[in-house]
């Protein structure tokens, strides 16, 4: 895992052994990050990444100098490495924030230009990010949430829905903040 671009290009991300995490691939995330530059001014962004796990998301919007991110997991040493890189690197637009992913959308009060959602590809709720983000409104008018799943899973119907893109064994689908 590495950083793919801005001012931490190439560094690399070594979490220790153990963490129970499923990092976004490089060719994923590089895919990723072009469709978001190509529809945001990174620098001028507020991001909210849940089940953060390494924070390999974080670390790539920090490195293109997003204005905020708030770093979301509820595993104590994926929270400490994140912390870790945080101080390595002189991150110090990401904030760390250990908490269950949904406890904290339900108790979420502003809102984001963009949300990325990484759950285990298992966790039986997936579905229901979604739901949550458009109940609380927790999008900027013209923000995106973007949740990484399985390709089995089927995310069509979910409010606000706009796209899905593919990669490998893993998808990205967006949503809009909706009305």
């Amino acid at each position: 895992m590495r950083i793919i671009s801005g001012n931490l290009k190439g560094i690399l991300i070594t979490p220790p052994k153990g963490l129970p995490v499923r990092p976004t691939t490089d060719r994923a995330k590089e895919s990723l990050f072009n469709i978001i530059e190509n529809n945001f001014n990174i620098d001028e962004l507020h991001v909210l990444d849940l089940f953060s796990g390494t924070g390999n998301i974080s670390y790539e919007f920090a490195s293109r100098d997003a204005q905020k991110i708030t770093a979301v997991d509820l595993n104590f040493k994926c929270v400490e490495f994140i912390k870790s890189m945080k101080q390595k690197h002189t991150l110090n637009n990401i904030d760390v924030v250990k908490k269950d992913a949904f406890t904290f959308l339900k108790s979420a009060l502003t809102p984001y230009d963009i949300i990325f959602a990484d759950a285990p590809y298992a966790h039986r709720d997936i579905n229901q990010i979604p739901k949550l983000v458009a109940e609380r409104k927790l999008l900027n008018p013209n923000g995106w949430l973007i949740v990484e799943h399985e390709t089995t899973l089927d995310l069509d119907k979910e409010p606000n829905f706009l796209n899905k893109r593919i990669y490998g064994q893993s998808c990205f689908s967006f949503f809009s903040a909706g009305v």
